[in-house]
Formats: C-alpha cells, sequence, structure tokens
C-alpha cells in the first residue's frame, strides 16, 4: 500500500494494482481526470515517483514519463510519492445520473455544425459544473461524449456538435434525429470547470466546439455577483473560416474575447492559432478542444512559469 500526497495537503492510500484517479475517488477526493483511458491528457501530472501503466492508452511521451509525469485514470505507483494535482472537492457533491431526454430544439449554424437543446423530465435531479460534458446515448446504445454548453439545468441542456466524417453518432444525429425524438443521457462526466475565480486572471482557450464549455461558464460568470467574478478573462477561440464563427459571448467588462482563423484570406483579425495570440501572464489557463494545441498551450504556459496544476485541459480525442 502506497501513501501518496496531493499539493493541497490531502492524502490518500493506493492499493497494489489500483489506479489515482479510483485510489483517490475511494478516499471521498476528486481528482482532474475526463476520458479516463489515457487517450485524452486532462489527468496528466507530475509526481514525485515513477507511475507504472496498469491499463487503456498512454498519450504521454518517453521525454514526459523520462520527466515524472504520469495519467491518474491509468497509472498507480508503488511507492509513497507527491502527485502535483489537488482535489476539487465540488465534484464529490455531484451525482452522475442516466436520464431519457427529448429534443427540444435542432440548429444548423453551418452545414457541419448542430446545436442541439435537449428537454429533461420534471423532477430530474441533474446538476453540472459549467465545463463538465455527458454522454448523449443513442437507440441502440450508441454513445459519445459532448460539452454542456449551457450553465442552468432549469432550462434542460445544450449541446454543439460537429459532424465527424464516417463518425457513426454524428451521421446519426444529422441525418435522423428530429424535434421530439428521444434519446438517453449520461452525467454530468470529467472534472473540468471553473472553480474559484475571484480576482484571478484567466485565460480560455477553445477551438471549433470546444467553445461549448465556456460559454456555459460564461453564462454561468454573468449570473454572478461581481466579488466572485475573475478580474479579466481572455478568451480566444479559433476556427479555419469566419463562417465558422457560430457564437458571439455577450460584452463583459471583464471580458476580452479574440476570434482566431486559420485559413480565410479575408478574415481581417487575428490568424494562425489560439496559442500564438495567447498572453503570457495568467493565473489559471483553461484548454478546450484539438490535442494538439492543448499540448502546444500546456508547454507554453509551462515555459512561462504557470505551475502544473493551474493549467486545465478537456481535449477533444476521436472515438475509438
Amino acid at each position: 500500500m502506497s501513501r501518496v500526497e496531493l499539493v493541497d495537503g490531502k492524502a490518500f492510500q493506493v492499493p497494489p494494482g489500483v489506479t489515482l484517479l479510483d485510489a483517490a475517488a475511494h478516499a471521498g477526493l476528486s481528482l482532474a481526470h475526463s476520458c479516463r483511458t489515457g487517450r485524452c491528457g486532462a489527468c496528466k501530472a507530475q509526481c514525485s515517483q515513477p507511475g507504472r501503466h496498469l491499463q487503456g492508452e498512454d498519450c504521454l511521451s518517453t521525454a514526459e514519463r523520462a520527466a515524472g509525469w504520469l495519467l491518474s485514470c491509468t497509472d498507480t505507483v508503488d511507492a509513497d510519492a507527491r502527485l502535483e494535482l489537488e482535489d476539487q472537492a465540488e465534484l464529490a457533491r455531484l451525482r452522475t445520473l442516466t436520464l431519457p431526454c427529448r429534443v427540444a430544439q435542432l440548429e444548423r449554424p453551418a452545414p457541419d455544425l448542430l446545436v442541439l437543446r435537449l428537454r429533461l423530465p420534471s423532477q430530474h435531479g441533474l446538476r453540472w459544473l459549467p465545463g463538465q460534458y455527458l454522454e448523449l446515448i443513442a437507440p441502440g446504445g450508441l454513445r459519445r461524449a459532448y460539452s454542456i454548453a449551457n450553465a442552468n439545468p432549469a432550462q434542460g441542456v445544450e449541446l454543439h456538435i460537429r459532424r465527424v466524417a464516417g463518425g457513426a453518432m454524428s451521421d446519426w444525429l444529422f441525418s435522423q434525429l428530429q424535434v421530439g425524438g428521444l434519446m438517453h443521457l449520461r452525467g454530468p462526466r470529467g472534472s473540468f470547470h471553473l472553480g474559484e475565480a475571484s480576482g484571478q486572471r484567466l485565460v480560455w482557450l477553445a477551438t471549433g466546439t470546444g467553445i461549448a464549455p465556456f460559454k456555459a461558464m460564461l453564462e454561468a460568470l454573468a449570473s454572478q455577483p461581481q466579488t466572485h467574478r475573475p478580474a479579466h478573462v481572455t478568451l480566444l477561440w479559433g476556427n479555419r473560416q469566419s463562417s465558422d464563427l457560430y457564437v458571439q459571448p455577450a460584452p463583459q467588462p471583464w471580458l476580452h474575447f479574440v476570434p482566431v482563423c486559420s485559413r480565410d484570406p479575408a478574415w481581417t483579425g487575428a490568424h494562425g492559432h489560439v496559442q500564438q495570440h495567447a498572453p503570457a501572464q495568467a493565473d489559471r489557463v483553461f484548454a478546450c478542444g484539438n490535442p494538439a494545441m492543448i499540448e502546444s498551450a500546456r508547454a507554453l504556459y509551462l515555459s512561462h512559469g504557470l505551475p502544473p496544476r493551474h493549467f486545465h485541459a478537456d481535449a477533444f480525442v476521436a472515438s475509438t
């Protein structure tokens, strides 16, 4: 049995052959995670002892392993260790539910984009932290993960879905789903959420439908008193073409919104990749969308001295 201490001083025991994420959960602690299969890197953390890979995939490079990084969802440790993560206690208060839902509205802002709004049963009890995701379950059991794009459960659930070439779920959603259709959902899932942000300088980086969790965060912040809001938020949203910019955040005195396009010759705004336009200094950084963008941004901010646990990521990895 190994003892693992977190940066906030909390600790838990890790039995042999048990992942750090599962051992922490057994002790009532919640660590950063998303896919739970070793593919997305959301649970990546540095550790004072080498991690031993137990299951699933491994998105870490040989150099990262050598530098002491591990994945809490697929790795364990065989000796007492210090893990550069902290308990996210607010996640423990949420219940993961499986619920029926009906399609309330379908919108097509672009040919390959679907904004789906779902109506929940009365007295459903579903609650989430803005930034989390859920699994959408089609008839027949096909399921995929999508970020929740709204903050208030009383308004149902809003999802932003990009069509994936050859994708079984997106093909079904785009070709067969109709208003009134019955589906199921399971959630909330993942640990990507804002947390305590009062007075902080935040940088949010999104690509494509990775804007969805930030839309939910903005809704939540707009409803909070000024004393609970960050000092400043820089939101950079990257797409290929200006026609892909299907969301326009409501102006806020604390929000600086920068849309970025990489392949639109007529675009007069910021060009290139979102991380190229990110401010160098931040108290915390949140990145959602393309895995390559996330890893590039992570390396950039760690080189600027950002503590690894202050970089929060939710990578959109392809289904297997």
